[in-house]
């Protein structure tokens, strides 16, 4: 292990993590919805339904594209460069977020997915650099130290957000979030090595991955626990997403928490994120990632179901802290439990897949939440429907091999015949 490169690759999770935790999370997703398009009395369930809208043609894009783009990066030793331009479109965009204003819906959706798009993309390649920085024993300790870092980037992007929505200066504070992703990010894209890729050309790479998602898709299926795992994550990450996506709103809409009540919540949510990464980073190599992910999803349920009845922000404050804890823990033993099912050779490509599956059970989630909000005009309902993908995806993922617990015994050669 290079603890350089660790660190390198570590101070993204940093840096990023200001973006999902101002922007999704808490201040941006409640203003579009809010402000920009209206989601109270006559609009009630408007602003969710477009901000959902938001959420799902983002990660579809992303969605369809990975596994080209990850296709592209391992024949072409360009995974930088496209982590790179994803970053700087997402910092564009959110720095463009100042150009909005009230009633301008339909701009503002297009900025909001461009940054969306920008800053899932870049996850892509930044999750493959895992299995060439970390040995395979190591990767649950190193993937929860990443996600660790970044909680802590979360809040401290949070604490300077604090000052700047109590004093209404918004414009300021999307420029400040572009400015925090891009100076922090700076650190990775200097020390972290380049791919060494296959030798590709850019163009032969990209006829590659055009005609060979089918490959992939064969590939994929061939392997049955990492087919199993996927489907399983299909489901289960998508309820993860969603919450992460609508939490703020829900807070704001149904519970009456104000924007700086939101800003710290979330500040402290962030906090406990970090010791749940952190936590059970260890444990993860120890016990194996499935035994992580099935506690996760039980907690997530339970918490979902407690969500549903919910109706002080004391309480909901309570609920917030436990799935904060879980939410860096599954996100973490997730990431781990793909890199050990991964074939050697194949991480950018494979990485891609797994944010194929992530992004494309994405389209879903948001799209259920904002679908039953409106339709009904009450956002316990949608809490509740994405609560069973907690369920449907624990399930799912008992049909998997744990690689730590239960490893492929090694193939031993058979002796060669005296003669």
């Amino acid at each position: 292990m290079n603890r350089k490169h660790v660190a390198a690759w570590a101070a993204y999770d940093f840096a990023n993590s200001v973006y999902p935790a101002v922007i999704t999370s808490t201040v941006f997703g409640v203003y579009y919805a809010n402000v920009i398009v209206g989601n109270t009395g006559v609009d009630a369930g408007r602003g969710d339904a477009w901000w959902g809208a938001v959420g799902s043609v983002s990660v579809l894009f992303v969605a369809l594209t990975s596994p080209l783009f990850g296709a592209i990066a391992d024949g072409a030793g360009i995974r930088k460069q496209f982590m790179a331009l994803y970053t700087l479109v997402c910092v564009a965009a959110v720095a463009s977020f100042g150009l909005l204003e009230p009633g301008m819906v339909v701009p503002g959706f297009l900025l909001a997915v461009a940054a969306n798009i920008g800053f899932e993309g870049a996850l892509v390649f930044y999750n493959a650099y895992l299995p060439e920085i970390a040995a395979r024993e190591e990767r649950g300790r190193i993937s929860g130290i990443g996600f660790a870092v970044g909680y802590a980037g979360s809040a401290v992007g949070l604490a300077i957000a604090l000052p700047l929505a109590q004093a209404g200066a918004f414009d300021l504070l999307w420029l400040v979030v572009a400015g925090f992703f891009l100076l922090f990010s700076l650190p990775t894209f200097a020390i972290l090595p380049d791919d060494r890729g296959r030798g590709e050309s850019v163009r032969a790479a990209a006829v590659a991955g055009l005609t060979g998602f089918t490959a992939i898709l064969k590939d994929v299926w061939g392997h049955r626990d990492l087919r199993r795992f996927l489907i399983a994550f299909f489901v289960y990450i998508d309820g993860v997403l969603t919450v992460i996506w609508f939490a703020s709103n829900f807070a704001s809409a149904t519970l009456g928490f104000e924007e700086t009540e939101l800003i710290v919540l979330f500040l402290v949510v962030q906090i406990s994120a970090l010791f749940g990464a952190y936590a059970l980073a260890g444990p993860t190599d120890r016990w194996g990632p499935r035994r992580v992910v099935t506690l996760t999803l039980t907690a997530w349920f339970v918490l979902g179901v407690l969500a549903f009845f919910v109706e002080t922000k004391g309480e909901f404050w309570g609920i917030a802290l436990l799935a904060g804890f879980n939410l860096g823990s599954i996100q973490a033993a997730s990431r781990s439990y793909m890199s050990a099912l991964i074939p050697d050779g194949k991480e950018a490509e494979m990485f891609g897949f797994y944010a194929f599956c992530g992004k494309a059970s994405s389209i879903l989630g948001p799209a259920v939440f904002g679908f039953v909000s409106l339709t009904t005009g009450n956002q316990r309902w949608a809490v509740l429907a994405i609560t069973s993908f907690f369920l449907i995806g624990g399930l799912l993922l008992q049909r998997v091999r744990d690689p730590v617990r239960d490893p492929l015994p090694t193939p031993h050669p058979h002796p060669s015949p005296s003669r």
